[in-house]
C-alpha cells in the first residue's frame, strides 16, 4: 500500500473515532511511541543474520560402508576424499601461479623494521625472485628433480617463501632446519637428507653451521646462502674450510644473470621433507609431496573458505622477536590469523589479568555471555553494543580486522576457546592433525561454536579408530587410536623403512598414536596418548620417561614423575626424596632436620629442583623439557599403593589422579 493510499485509509469515516482517541494522548507519549517505532524498524532492518552451516551440525561425518567404521566429512558429496578443489591447482608452484592471477599482481609478502610500517612486495615480485634463485641453484649445478634437497635454517620471513617457490619452480625440495631441533639434531638432519647447501637468515647461524664443518661433522656442506649483512670473516672463515658463503642478493644476481626456464613439478612429487622433533631419539624426516599439501589446502578451503595463496592473499611476517608480536598485529590489521594455544593463553589471561576488581570481572563475564547466547544462534559479528564499549580493545590488539581465526598444533581450553569466539566476534575454528598427513586431518565447521572437540574429519581424508586393548579403547565403543587414510598422507619417512611401517600400515592408514571418541554429532574429540608422549600447548612433544631417567640421577632423589598438560606450557613434577641420602644432603647445603621436616621446607625442595634442573642441562635437555615446578611427597611409588606395576613400572594414569591436587596447585602458583 502506497503513502497517500495510506493516508486515505485512515481519513474514512469509520476512523473518526480513532482521530478523537489520538487527540487524547499527551506528545510526550506520542513521541514515545514513535521513537519505539523507530528503533523497532531500526532492530528489523539491521538485526544480524545467524550463518548458514557448511553441513548439519548435528551429523558432521558419516561411517563410509566397507572401511571398519572408518567416517567421511559430510561436504563430500562421495565417499571418495578430496583429491583438488580447482583443476589448475594441483601443485604448489601452481598454486602461487594462481595466486599471481587472481590477486591481479597485488601485494604478497610484507615484512617492517622496527617503528616502521609494512613493506610489501607484489606476486610477480616474489615469482621473478623465485625463478632467479631456482636458476642459481641450476646454475651451481645442481638438477631440476625431486631429488634435490635444500635445507632452510630461518626464521619465518619473505625470503623463506620466495626460497620455497624457487625450489618448486624447478621440482626441487626444501627441508626446515629450525631452532627448536637443536643443534645435534640439525647436524642428524643436514647428513641424512645430504644437504650440501643451506639458506639461513643470520650470520650466526651461518657461523654454527661453519662449527659443524670444521669439527667434521658435516662434511658434505658446501655452500651456505646468508639473508642478512655480514662481515667478511664469515667469508674467509668458510674458506677455510672448503665452505663458499654467499648473500642472498648475490645468489639471485647469479640467478638473474642465468635466467632458465621453470621445470615445474607434478603432484606426486615430494615438495618437503619435514623432520619431527624426535623426542625418542633421531629426528625422523617426513616425506610430504605437493599432492599431499595441496589436496590437504583444499579441503580446508572447501570447509572454510579462507583465503591463502590461491586465493591471492598477502602475508605479512613478524618482526622476528615474539616481544613485538602484538605491535606487529595491530600495524599489520591481519584479516586471517592462524594462533598456537599458548599465545591464546596468554591474551586470555591478560584480558582477565586487566580485570582487577569484582565489578570490572562481572561486567566481562557478562558481556561474554551475552556475546555466547548470539554464537549458539549462530550470529557472529563485532559490532554489537558488547563489543563496542567491551570488546573493541581487545579486538584492536589484534589488528581490529580479524575475520577468521585457527587454531592447533595443540588442544586449547574450551574456557578460552568460548571467551575469545565471543570477544573477537570471528570465525575461530580448531583443528588437529600431524606432519604426517599435512598438518590437518579434522576441524571444526563455521556455525560450530561448542568446544571440547576437534571437528569432523576434513574432506581430503577418511578418519577410523581402531582398537587399543592394553587401554581398555575398543572401536565398538566409538573409543581408539585415530588413524588417517587420504590423498594428505605423506609417503614414509627418509631413509627410515623401519619407522616408515609403525606409521603407516599396508592398507595406508597412519596410526597417529592418538586416542580419540566419536561424539553423537560425528565430531572427534581426542581423550588420551597411545604411548606415553604428550604435547605442550606450545606443540612440543614431550617423552617423560628420557626425563625422569636424567632427573634420577640426582642425588637426594629416589623417584620422580614427571607430568604435563596439553593446555599448559610447562612439566611439573612429583619427586620422592631418598630417605638414605636426603639428611646427608641436605647437610652439605647447610640444612638439618629430619627427613619430614626436610621434606616440608621450601629452600630444601628449591635446591633439589634446581639439582634436577643442572643434570637436565648436563644431559641436554631442551628448555620445554625441563620441569618448572616439583611438589614432595614422603611415601614412595609401590605396587602396594597401586602406583606401580608388578615389573615396577610407573602406572602414569594412577599417578595423575594420585596426584591431582598437588598438580594442580603447582600450575596455578607458577609463573612462567
Amino acid at each position: 500500500m502506497q503513502a497517500q493510499e495510506l493516508f486515505r485509509y485512515f481519513q474514512m469515516p469509520e476512523f473518526g473515532d480513532f482521530h478523537e482517541y489520538v487527540r487524547t494522548i499527551p506528545t510526550n507519549t506520542l513521541i514515545g511511541f514513535g521513537a519505539f517505532a523507530a528503533l523497532t524498524t531500526f532492530w528489523y532492518a539491521t538485526r544480524p543474520k545467524a550463518l548458514i552451516p557448511p553441513c548439519d551440525l548435528s551429523m558432521q561425518s558419516v561411517e563410509v560402508e566397507g572401511t571398519d567404521g572408518a567416517r567421511r566429512s559430510m561436504m563430500l558429496d562421495s565417499d571418495e576424499p578430496l583429491l583438488f578443489l580447482y583443476d589448475d591447482v594441483t601443485t604448489l608452484y601452481e598454486t602461487f601461479q594462481r595466486g599471481v592471477l587472481v590477486s591481479n599482481n597485488g601485494p604478497c609478502l610484507g615484512s617492517r623494521k622496527p617503528d616502521q610500517p609494512y613493506e610489501w612486495i607484489s606476486y610477480k615480485e616474489v615469482a621473478d625472485k623465485a625463478e632467479c634463485v631456482g636458476s642459481a641453484l641450476l646454475q651451481k649445478g645442481y638438477k631440476a628433480s625431486p631429488d634435490q634437497y635444500f635445507g632452510i635454517f630461518s626464521q619465518n620471513r619473505p625470503e623463506w617463501v620466495i626460497i620455497q617457490q624457487g625450489c618448486y619452480a624447478y621440482s626441487m625440495v626444501v627441508v626446515p632446519l629450525y631452532d627448536t631441533l637443536g643443534n645435534e639434531a640439525i647436524i642428524y638432519i643436514i647428513n641424512k637428507a645430504e644437504l650440501s647447501l643451506v639458506f639461513v637468515d643470520k650470520p650466526e647461524k651461518a657461523n654454527l653451521m661453519l662449527e659443524s664443518v670444521e669439527n667434521k661433522l658435516t662434511p658434505g656442506l658446501k655452500t651456505i646462502i646468508i639473508m642478512d649483512p655480514f662481515d667478511s670473516d664469515v667469508v674467509e672463515r668458510g674458506k677455510k674450510c672448503g665452505v663458499e658463503i654467499m648473500s642472498m642478493k648475490a645468489f639471485e644476481d647469479l640467478g638473474r644473470a642465468n635466467r632458465r626456464k621453470p621445470k615445474p613439478p607434478s603432484p606426486g612429487d615430494l615438495a618437503v621433507i619435514c623432520f619431527t622433533s624426535g623426542t625418542t631419539g633421531d629426528p625422523k624426516g617426513a616425506l610430504i609431496t605437493h599432492e599431499n599439501i595441496v589436496s590437504n589446502c583444499s579441503a580446508v578451503v572447501k570447509v572454510t573458505e579462507s583465503v591463502i595463496f590461491f586465493h591471492g592473499a598477502k602475508i605479512g611476517f613478524f618482526q622476528g622477536d615474539i616481544r613485538l608480536l602484538m605491535d606487529d598485529l595491530k600495524m599489520l590489521q591481519p584479516t586471517i590469523f592462524p594462533a598456537v594455544p599458548r599465545l591464546l593463553n596468554r591474551i586470555f589471561d591478560r584480558i582477565f589479568g586487566q580485570a582487577n576488581t569484582t565489578m570490572k570481572r562481572w561486567i566481562l563475564d557478562f558481556a561474554s555471555k551475552r556475546k555466547e547466547a548470539e554464537l549458539r544462534s549462530g550470529i557472529i559479528r563485532n559490532n554489537s553494543l558488547w563489543d563496542k564499549i567491551i570488546f573493541n580493545k581487545i579486538q584492536a590488539s589484534l589488528g581490529g580486522k580479524i575475520r577468521f581465526m585457527v587454531t592447533g598444533a595443540a588442544p586449547v581450553s574450551a574456557t578460552v576457546l568460548t571467551f575469545l569466539r565471543a570477544a573477537l566476534g570471528c570465525h575461530f575454528l580448531e583443528g588437529y592433525g600431524q606432519t604426517e598427513c599435512a598438518a590437518g586431518c579434522s576441524l571444526t565447521v563455521p556455525g560450530d561454536w561448542t568446544a571440547g572437540h576437534v571437528g569432523a574429519p576434513i574432506p581430503s581424508n577418511l578418519v577410523k579408530l581402531v582398537d587399543v586393548e592394553e587401554m581398555n579403547y575398543l572401536a565398538a565403543k566409538g573409543e581408539g587410536e585415530i588413524c588417517v587414510k587420504g590423498p594428505n598422507v605423506f609417503k614414509g619417512y627418509l631413509k627410515d623403512p623401519a619407522k616408515t611401517a609403525e606409521a603407516l600400515d599396508k592398507d595406508g592408514w597412519l596410526h597417529t598414536g592418538d586416542i580419540g571418541k566419536w561424539l553423537p554429532n560425528g565430531t572427534l574429540k581426542i581423550i588420551d596418548r597411545k604411548k606415553h608422549i604428550f604435547k605442550l600447548a606450545q606443540g612440543e612433544y614431550i617423552a617423560p620417561e628420557k626425563i625422569e631417567n636424567i632427573y634420577l640421577r640426582s642425588e637426594p632423589v629416589a623417584q620422580v614423575f614427571v607430568h604435563g598438560e596439553s593446555l599448559q606450557a610447562f612439566l611439573v613434577a612429583i619427586v620422592v626424596p631418598d630417605v638414605e641420602t636426603l639428611t646427608s644432603w641436605a647437610k652439605k647445603k647447610g640444612f638439618s632436620g629430619s627427613h619430614t621436616d626436610l621434606c616440608k621446607n621450601k629452600d630444601v625442595k628449591k635446591m633439589i629442583l634446581e639439582d634436577m634442573v643442572r643434570l637436565g642441562k648436563e644431559a641436554g635437555l631442551k628448555t620445554f623439557e625441563q620441569v618448572k615446578g616439583i611438589a614432595l611427597h614422603l611415601e614412595l611409588f609401590s605396587v602396594e599403593n597401586g602406583l606401580l606395576t608388578p615389573t615396577l613400572k610407573t602406572k602414569r594414569p594412577e599417578l595423575q589422579k594420585y596426584f591431582r591436587s598437588q598438580i594442580d596447585e603447582l600450575y596455578s602458583t607458577i609463573k612462567i
